[in-house]
C-alpha cells in the first residue's frame, strides 16, 4: 500500500478526475479507481501515468451497481466521487453547450441524466458509510451554485447559494439540474450519517487534457479558436485550471478542518477579454467575428477555499497549456506558433 495509505476515484478516467488520479499517486497514495470499462482505449492514459504500475488499481464499476461499487472502495480510507457522465449523459452535456437542449424530451431528461446522477452519488456514499471510509470529497459543479436568479444583485456568491431548481427546469438547463440534484442528495445523506462528506464545486474547468477523448469544457474554448464565422454571447466566464481542481480536492480530503461545501474558480473574465488575450499570444486562429451583449451575472467567490491553503496558477498559463494540449492531440491546426507573454 502507498505510504499515504488507500483512496477510492470515481469515474477515474475522466478530465478531472485523471489529474486527480496523477496527483495522488505522486503523493504517495494508493488508488482504486473505477471505470465502466477499464479495457476501453480511452483510459489507457491511467496506466501510463508514474507510480501507476505499482499503486493503481482499476475496478469494472457501475455506480448504478452497489456490489461493484462496493468492492472497489473497500478498505479504502477516503472516496473521491469524480461523478462519471454515462454516454447519453454526456450527449445531453454537448447539446447544451451547443444551445440544442429544446430538442431534448424532459422526461428523457429525467431518465437518463437526473436520476442516474442521484442515485449513482447515494450508491457511493452508502459504499462509503457501509465501509467506513473516514472522508467523502463529492465532486460538484459551480453549476450547483449559480443558477438561482433570486440571489441578491451585485452581491458574490459564495457556497450559501444554491442554483435553484425550479428555474433549472422552466430554463431547460439540465446540466445544472443534475448537479444540484446530486449535491443536495449528498448533502442529505451526509446529514442523517456519520459519514463525513465534503463537497467541492469547481466552475469552468479549462487546462491541459490527459485522456484522449475531448471533454464538454474544452470543447467551448476549441470551438472559440476555430469556428470565427459564428456569433457568441459575451457572458461571464468562471475559470479553473483543472490541475488546480485536483489540489483543491486533495486538500478537502487532507486539511482536518475542511467541512461542508467549497467553490473552487479562480478567473471571472467577458468571453470578448479572453478573446483578446487569446489573440495576443494566438493571433492566426479563426476567432468569433460577432460577440453579443450576454447577460449580467453575479461574480463568484473561492474565499473558503483560499482559507483552507488552496491558491490557483495564472489565467495565461491555463490558456497556454490548454491550447498546446489541443495542438499535440491534432484537434487545432499545428503550425501555429505562441508569442512570448
Amino acid at each position: 500500500m502507498g505510504e499515504k495509505g488507500k483512496v477510492c476515484v470515481t469515474g477515474a478516467g475522466g478530465y478531472v478526475a485523471s489529474w486527480l488520479v496523477k496527483l495522488l499517486l505522486s503523493k504517495g497514495y494508493t488508488v482504486h479507481g473505477t471505470l465502466r470499462d477499464p479495457q476501453n482505449e480511452k483510459n489507457a492514459h491511467l496506466m501510463k501515468l508514474e507510480k501507476a504500475s505499482e499503486n493503481l488499481k482499476l475496478f469494472k464499476v457501475d455506480l448504478l451497481d452497489y456490489n461493484s461499487l462496493s468492492a472497489a472502495i473497500t478498505g479504502c480510507n477516503g472516496v473521491f466521487h469524480c461523478i462519471e457522465l454515462h454516454t447519453v449523459q454526456i450527449v445531453i452535456v454537448k447539446m447544451h453547450y451547443a444551445g440544442l437542449l429544446l430538442l431534448v424530451n424532459p422526461d428523457c431528461i429525467q431518465v437518463q441524466l437526473i436520476e442516474p446522477a442521484v442515485k449513482g452519488t447515494i450508491n457511493v456514499l452508502e459504499a462509503c458509510s457501509e465501509a467506513n471510509v473516514k472522508r467523502v470529497v463529492v465532486v460538484s459543479s459551480g453549476k450547483a451554485v449559480s443558477e438561482n436568479p433570486d440571489w441578491p444583485k451585485g452581491r458574490v456568491m459564495d457556497e450559501t447559494c444554491w442554483s435553484d431548481k425550479e428555474h433549472c427546469r422552466r430554463t431547460k438547463y439540465w446540466y445544472a439540474l443534475s448537479k444540484t440534484e446530486a449535491e443536495s442528495a449528498a448533502l442529505e445523506f451526509a446529514k442523517t450519517s456519520r459519514l463525513d462528506v465534503v463537497r467541492v464545486c469547481p466552475t469552468f474547468v479549462l487546462g491541459p487534457m490527459l485522456q484522449s477523448t475531448t471533454n464538454a469544457s474544452s470543447l467551448v474554448l476549441i470551438k472559440l479558436l476555430k469556428e470565427g464565422n459564428e456569433e457568441q454571447e459575451n457572458r461571464l466566464l468562471k475559470i479553473i485550471d483543472v490541475r488546480d481542481v485536483a489540489e483543491a480536492l486533495l486538500l478537502a480530503y487532507e486539511k482536518p478542518e475542511a467541512n461542508g461545501r467549497y467553490i473552487c474558480t479562480a478567473h471571472m473574465i467577458k468571453l470578448q477579454d479572453l478573446v483578446e488575450i487569446l489573440k495576443r499570444i494566438y493571433p492566426n486562429y479563426n476567432y468569433p467575428k460577432k460577440v453579443t451583449q450576454g447577460k449580467e451575472e453575479e461574480n463568484i467567490s473561492s474565499d473558503k477555499l483560499q482559507k483552507l491553503g488552496w491558491s490557483y496558477r495564472p489565467l495565461e498559463e491555463t490558456l497556454v497549456d490548454s491550447v498546446e494540449g489541443y495542438k499535440q492531440a491534432g484537434l487545432l491546426d499545428q503550425n501555429e506558433s505562441v508569442i512570448p507573454l
